[in-house]
């Protein structure tokens, strides 16, 4: 009996992923949970356990192929009986988790449906409840896949008939009207101001390179957080030179104890966490028609890659101390740099640190990492001269940012939660616990 293997949801928010290597080929026997391919996301380059044993019949899709979540990748014949060969609809990808509802609400459960308020609106007379339109239903239960293609192309979902389920769009009918759209003759037009042309001019010398799975994915992921979060950002000045005076004194012994050094970011990360819990709203996604403050605070930590970038996941930071907090930043850098992240090690952030001061910034404004509502930046330490009581002094200062969804919350609680990680940043100095 001929059974699919279809791409399962590598992570919270993955829509897709390339095969980028085959581990067995056709006729091969697998086991059940052994490999049998390499796959890239934006998150993560992981390997592909078999759902089931058997035979692998036939391979469906070619090395370096980028395919949906949901989508036929593999037959094997066996006789052993379960869902994993079920034959997706052809909307599976419109049902996949969505980023407006991820699949990430908990760990064991389904996700819960949106409230009744999302399905009705209030209306005058009758009983005050009226089914949502169809085309705010398609629009609102579409998937990143297909906002994502209708984005780049510069398509209205409500305006393309869905052949979906409940009349979804679906990733063939964005294809399919693009499609129509290119062959059908354009009417001579002046070009609207800043409208981008589809193609640049390739002059002699230039070179192209056609974008990596990764590169493609992170270009999705930040263009769908553009345009669907309202972001607005701020930033703080903060005086960091007794934090400078305690890493100065404690490096040398914590690397000897830690085989690490001591870096600025741990601290970073502990003030952050401090001021998620007197400020949880940062710790919230926007969900449609309401807002859902995260009861966990599991912090991403942005990793700078060659030509990536990568974000793992310290889950429950709350509940770590400086040192702890230390231990855990150092190794998922590591195993993001040696390719050895997971799923698991990506998924489930409910807040994102990211460090560029280490690379030299002094100000910037970061992309929220959708769907979150906040994302912190710090920014490179530097000596300057500060007033100080009327006096002229040359301290260590660094800039914070937040980026924040301005329709969770607004410029002062952005700036209430910035403030209290300067203030713990400024409380640190010569004697100091690590913890």
């Amino acid at each position: 009996m001929a059974k699919t293997i279809t791409m399962p949801q590598l992570g919270e928010s993955v829509t897709e992923g390339t095969i980028t290597r085959w581990l067995k080929a056709e006729g091969d026997e697998v086991e059940q949970d052994e490999p049998i391919a390499e796959v890239d996301t934006d998150k993560v380059n992981t390997e592909l356990p078999s759902p089931l044993a058997g035979k692998l019949q036939k391979l469906l899709v070619p090395e370096g192929t980028r395919v949906d979540v949901g989508a036929e990748i593999a037959l094997v014949a066996t006789g052993v009986e379960g869902n994993a060969g079920l034959h997706p609809r052809e909307d599976a990808a419109a049902d996949a988790p969505t980023e407006e509802f991820p699949a990430a609400h908990t760990e064991a459960q389904p996700v819960a449906p949106a409230s009744p308020a999302a399905e009705a609106r209030p209306v005058s007379g009758g009983n005050g409840r009226a089914a949502a339109s169809a085309e705010e239903l398609r629009l609102r239960r579409s998937s990143p896949v297909v906002r994502r293609l209708a984005a780049e192309h510069g398509v209205e979902i409500s305006s393309i008939p869905g052949t979906g389920i409940g009349g979804r769009v679906t990733k063939k009918d964005i294809e399919g009207f693009v499609e129509e759209q290119r062959k059908a003759p354009e009417p001579a037009k002046v070009a609207e101001p800043g409208a981008a042309p589809r193609r640049v001019t390739i002059h002699e010398g230039d070179r192209v390179e056609d974008l990596t799975g990764v590169r493609r994915a992170i270009a999705g992921r930040m263009a769908l957080s553009k345009q669907e979060i309202p972001h607005a950002w701020t930033l703080v000045e903060v005086d960091v030179t007794g934090l400078v005076a305690l890493r100065e004194g404690e490096k040398a012994a914590f690397r000897e104890r830690e085989g690490a050094k001591l870096t600025y970011l741990p601290f970073i990360v502990l003030a952050a966490v401090e001021a998620l819990k007197q400020n949880p709203v940062l710790n919230s996604v926007w969900d449609g028609d309401r807002i859902v403050l995260r009861k966990r605070i599991n912090v991403g930590i942005a990793v700078d890659l060659d030509g990536a970038l990568v974000v793992p996941v310290i889950p429950d930071a709350d509940e770590l101390n400086l040192t702890g907090l230390a231990r855990r930043i150092k190794d998922a850098v590591r195993r993001a740099r040696a390719g050895q992240l997971g799923p698991d090690d990506v998924s489930g952030g409910t807040f994102t640190v990211n460090n560029p001061g280490s690379l030299g910034s002094v100000a910037s404004a970061p992309i929220i990492n959708h769907p979150q509502a906040a994302i912190l930046q710090a920014e490179a330490i530097v000596k300057r001269p500060v007033v100080i009581d009327d006096a002229i002094a040359i301290r260590s200062m660094m800039n914070l940012e937040v980026s924040f969804d301005h329709r969770v919350l607004d410029g002062g609680a952005a700036l209430r939660f910035l403030n209290a990680v300067k203030r713990r940043l400024e409380n640190y100095g010569q004697g100091s616990s690590l913890g």
